[in-house]
């Protein structure tokens, strides 16, 4: 049903309906919505068998544990954001991921290039110098790794050093030989909306409806994987929160995060300590924005987000423990 989105609406006590993509949430009613900006409430029960099987069907996992499972930021770059510049050394690195893995980190996901908006290109050759140490270093940890990048070349390397799963900010679109080596390695593959590249992405925030149209672009995306040889179950989908958006367009993102849920995929956000959070909180050093990237992480676990990324692990760990207490 092309140009029809389906968005459950998640009962609040998870106890009632049908379960959310085979987890803890459940819900009894779905919001039915067109580009033209209609929409309605209807009974789960009405949903078509196919929309139906991608909302409910529990999802696949990189991962062992309660979802949602923490991804921790390990960034071994100049320049990044908020922690630029911290692990470059990769025994400092080693130390942290440990640490991560030790508060809570399901996932430990390793980048060597800042796509922060306005951050420079860097060289395959460069970046896999400050990657693959770190996850060679790291090979023996206890949860999966992942590779933090857009070039297919370091992806290869990272992913023959012990790393099982490409976080492609550009989903596979950046490099024409990235969807083959996911393949080859069969690596799972987190595929991310960005408009544009982080040179220029916060120039380019025009959408007929960002929702849909992040939503329709992750679908195409996920066609391109399956028709490379990446089994469906081996993707997660990331609407690419602060990448090409508005203030505006990134929480109309959250909000209406349950939809993606129908792309049959994980999902995966990302909005640990990101400026838009700071604009609202009026916090402008990235390392004091940890409360509203809380909020954030809570809001898209209610959702029932199976992927948090976060750079504050302990914290969002004891969140989400007491938001499961609660929850039942």
């Amino acid at each position: 049903m092309q140009g029809i989105y389906w968005q459950p609406v998640i009962d609040s006590h998870g106890r009632d309906g049908v379960p959310l993509a085979g987890g803890p949430l459940r819900f009894s009613r779905v919001l039915k919505r067109d580009r033209r900006g209609r929409a309605e409430i209807l009974p789960a029960s009405q949903l078509p068998d196919t929309v139906a099987e991608a909302l409910t069907a529990p999802r696949p996992s990189p991962s062992s544990g309660p979802s949602p499972h923490i991804m921790g930021i390990l960034n071994v770059t100049p320049d990044s954001f908020s922690d630029g510049g911290e692990f470059l050394d990769p025994a400092i690195a080693k130390a942290r991921g440990a640490a991560m893995v030790g508060e809570g980190a399901a996932i430990l996901d390793i980048g060597g290039e800042s796509t922060r908006p306005g951050a420079d290109f860097v060289a395959e050759a460069a970046e896999i110098a400050r990657t693959e140490p770190i996850i060679t270093a790291l090979a023996d940890a206890p949860v999966p790794l992942s590779i933090d990048t857009r070039k297919a070349a370091v992806a290869d390397r990272a992913l023959a050093a012990g790393a099982t799963i490409f976080n492609d900010v550009t989903a596979l679109s950046f490099d024409d030989a990235s969807a083959g080596i996911a393949a080859r390695h069969q690596a799972w593959v987190v595929l991310m909306h960005a408009s544009g590249d982080p040179k220029t992405m916060q120039s380019k925030t025009d959408y007929d409806d960002v929702v849909c149209d992040v939503y329709d672009y992750l679908s195409a995306r996920i066609d391109h994987a399956i028709a490379s040889g990446i089994p469906r179950g081996r993707l997660i989908v990331d609407p690419g929160i602060g990448f090409g958006k508005t203030l505006a367009q990134n929480l109309d993102l959250i909000r209406n995060l349950a939809v993606f849920h129908g792309l049959g995929c994980p999902v995966l956000v990302g909005a640990s300590r990101k400026k838009f959070i700071g604009t609202i909180t009026g916090t402008d050093i990235a390392a004091e924005r940890m409360p509203g990237s809380l909020a954030i992480a809570l809001a898209a676990a209610a959702q029932g987000a199976q992927i948090i990324r976060v750079h504050d692990v302990s914290e969002t760990r004891a969140a989400l423990d007491m938001w499961r207490a609660l929850l039942g």
